[in-house]
């Protein structure tokens, strides 16, 4: 019982020790389909320990030993129970050794040895997740090094939303020190409290760069109160914080956007960074939003992220839509015909990532894959990996009880085909380019698909 698993990495043996030791390898390493939250990680990988929460408030808790400690060679960690919450998984038996082999210079071979009574197919699907986690971040930090990256100091808001939490996480690992900008008192000294309406003089004092991701949440039915929260959780706020920057001595303001600028409906019509903006609520608003950012344009370099449909089963759409498919309740919305220009959430990150070290990258850039699918397709490929039928057709009035009819039109039914063409003119190397495989990574079903094992 148990499982061993073992990947080589084109990375130093001391390097990839290194991306262990630091805050947001836990983080970066959690399988997004199983309904656990990192809540707390492991100081040290000599003695600390990490807190994982699972349904029902209870806790599993990965106790590091230091006996067994030995780096860059070695580090083991077991569950333990400490309370009540504890002891349904406390009392699973678990021991998990971490091993690092040098092959040469420049190649590790990482082998995961477990010990417990849980049977290794159970286990395949999260070890294969993994070794691609790992393997695909510790290229992308090494390119960013390539290219003058430098350990720097980068502020986040929005650090704890679905995309902040997978790139400060991100950073963390690639040696950066990331500072959260709360809203609420700072519970430590990597967070600094921000007044969107009024943001402290000093706040981002000592910051390279800022990546800018907070905004009340588009979902939700376009009445004249929503639209409203939207726009003032943007524009102003927005544009006080890239002033800031650049009086503050930052060398970068990265600001989240969102093609919903190219309009609701543009049909089959492909779209790039150099197309003209839409109509709509939403195109008026990333007009304004992009805008915003833009006033220090003249001052330091800004990058505005166009970003699609974002695919990751611990929030978006997919979130919503995975248990209804897995039923055998999904199907396309509508005709189906609509285009989705759609984003895994690590190659969202890695976009991100890039915006902090190349320099000839400024202005919009379109986050998205470079293979848009209809919204039938997408259907027809999500219960395909999920292994059930797509039969029932969504009409939209079923959205619009929910979304309004202006929110169905701009959300549910709009069709966009955007080209990443900024990035493919950089030779941005995609993670999941194809939807098929994204959505198999994310929902841990990679072996079911040996072509791409």
């Amino acid at each position: 019982m148990g499982i061993e698993w073992s990947s080589v990495v084109a990375v130093p043996r001391h390097e990839v020790f290194a991306w262990f030791e630091r805050p947001g390898a836990f983080t970066r390493l959690a399988p997004p389909w199983q309904p656990v939250r990192v809540r707390s990680e492991a100081r040290s990988l000599a003695d600390g320990r990490a807190i994982l929460g699972l349904p029902g408030g209870l806790s599993w808790v990965a106790q590091h030993r230091s006996g067994d400690y030995d780096p860059p060679h070695r580090f083991v960690d077991e569950v333990v129970t400490d309370g009540l919450t504890t002891l349904p998984a406390g009392l699973l038996p678990w021991r998990h050794t971490h091993e690092f082999e040098a092959l040469d210079a420049d190649h590790t071979r990482v082998v995961d040895r477990v010990d417990s009574p849980v049977p290794e197919f159970a286990l395949r699907p999260m070890f294969a997740y993994r070794s691609r986690q790992l393997s695909d971040d510790l290229a992308a930090h090494r390119r960013a090094a390539e290219h003058g990256l430098a350990p720097s100091v980068v502020a986040v808001t929005g650090a704890r939303g679905l995309v902040g939490a997978a790139l400060t996480a991100m950073l963390s690992t690639g040696g950066h020190t990331v500072i959260r900008l709360v809203r609420r008192a700072p519970s430590g000294p990597g967070e600094r409290r921000w007044d969107p309406s009024d943001p402290d003089p000093a706040l981002l004092e000592g910051v390279d760069a800022v990546v800018h991701l907070a905004g009340a949440s588009i979902a939700g039915r376009f009445t004249a109160a929503h639209k409203r929260a939207i726009a003032d959780s943007r524009i102003e706020p927005t544009r006080r914080l890239a002033d800031l920057a650049a009086r503050s001595g930052a060398r970068t303001f990265v600001s989240a956007s969102a093609i919903g600028l190219y309009g609701a409906d543009r049909g089959a019509e492909q779209l790039t960074e150099n197309s003209s903006r839409g109509t709509g609520f939403l195109a008026d608003l990333v007009t304004r939003w992009e805008s915003a950012a833009e006033v220090a344009a003249d001052r330091i370099r800004v990058v505005t992220v166009r970003t699609g449909i974002v695919q990751s089963p611990r929030g978006g759409t997919l979130r919503l839509q995975r248990p209804l498919f897995a039923a055998g309740l999904g199907g396309r919305i509508g005709d189906g015909r609509q285009w989705l220009s759609w984003i895994g959430i690590d190659d969202l990150v890695d976009i991100y990532h890039r915006e902090l070290w190349d320099t000839e990258l400024t202005g919009p850039v379109n986050a998205v894959a470079p293979q848009p699918v209809t919204n039938a397709d997408y259907a027809r490929t999500l219960s395909r990996v999920l292994h059930r039928p797509a039969l029932l057709p969504v009409p939209t009035f079923g959205p619009a009880l929910l979304l309004g009819t202006e929110g169905v039109r701009e959300l549910a039914v709009a069709s966009q085909r955007v080209q990443p063409a900024r990035l493919q003119a950089a030779g941005h190397r995609f993670r999941t380019p194809e939807l098929d495989f994204a959505l198999r990574h994310i929902l841990g079903r990679t072996l079911d698909n040996q072509t791409h094992d």
